[in-house]
């Protein structure tokens, strides 16, 4: 009986020793710090020797390829984006790169009511840094659109956004408005949806008529 208590109680010391090996093991691979992911080394916090305490903050590491751009979408616009669309960004350095959108949030920013939307683009030489701004286009449906002066935009007693046309009637050209959605800015003029295919939009003295009213309509040619 003494014998075999003898030999539990040095099996266990066997045991006891086993864990305090890898116990010691484990505390050796921890003194190598590991990444899930290749990357760059941002910023190097700790240094050699010194104490970490659990969860506190030792490197920062980037991953830049694919770089992600991250924008909000108004809802009005929110049906018209969808996950694997294509996408152009140009950079604040005029650059144009483009990828496709990998995210779409289902729920709005409680502030801004905009939707957080995430495309993903290639940056193989990593030329495209963390932080920079950019505008994103996101290809969708097309839309039919007009091409007009920004001057040429005016509003109604109601605040409505929208142009005066020229419309051809029996006793001749009467001023019209027409409300129309803005659809982009651009250095040219304002795209606007909402008008008839062909349309004859008052570009000049549109802010001193008013509907019905009789006007002597003098053509010219755009640009």
């Amino acid at each position: 009986a003494s014998a075999r208590a003898g030999a539990a109680s040095t099996e266990a010391a066997i045991e006891s020793a086993r864990a305090a090996v890898a116990a010691t093991e484990r505390d050796i691979a921890n003194t190598r710090v590991t990444a899930p992911f290749d990357g760059m080394l941002e910023t190097d916090t700790a240094e050699i020797g010194s104490l970490m305490m659990a969860g506190s903050l030792c490197a920062t590491i980037i991953d830049l390829d694919p770089i992600k751009l991250v924008g909000f979408v108004a809802e009005v616009d929110v049906d018209r984006v969808e996950t694997g669309a294509r996408v152009g960004a140009r950079l604040a350095s005029g650059r144009e790169v483009t990828g496709e959108v990998t995210f779409l949030s289902r729920s709005a920013d409680p502030q801004t009511r905009t939707f957080r939307v995430e495309a993903e683009i290639a940056n193989p030489d990593l030329s495209i840094r963390d932080g920079q701004t950019a505008e994103i286009l996101i290809q969708s449906a097309g839309r039919k659109a007009h091409l007009l002066p920004q001057s040429s935009l005016t509003l109604d007693d109601q605040g409505s956004l929208g142009v005066r046309v020229a419309e051809a009637t029996d006793s001749g050209d009467v001023a019209r408005f027409v409300p129309v959605d803005m659809l982009r800015d651009s250095p040219e003029g304002v795209w606007v949806a909402g008008l008839p295919e062909v349309a004859r939009v008052i570009t000049s003295g549109q802010d001193y008529v008013t509907d019905g009213v009789a006007i002597a309509v003098t053509l010219e040619e755009p640009g």
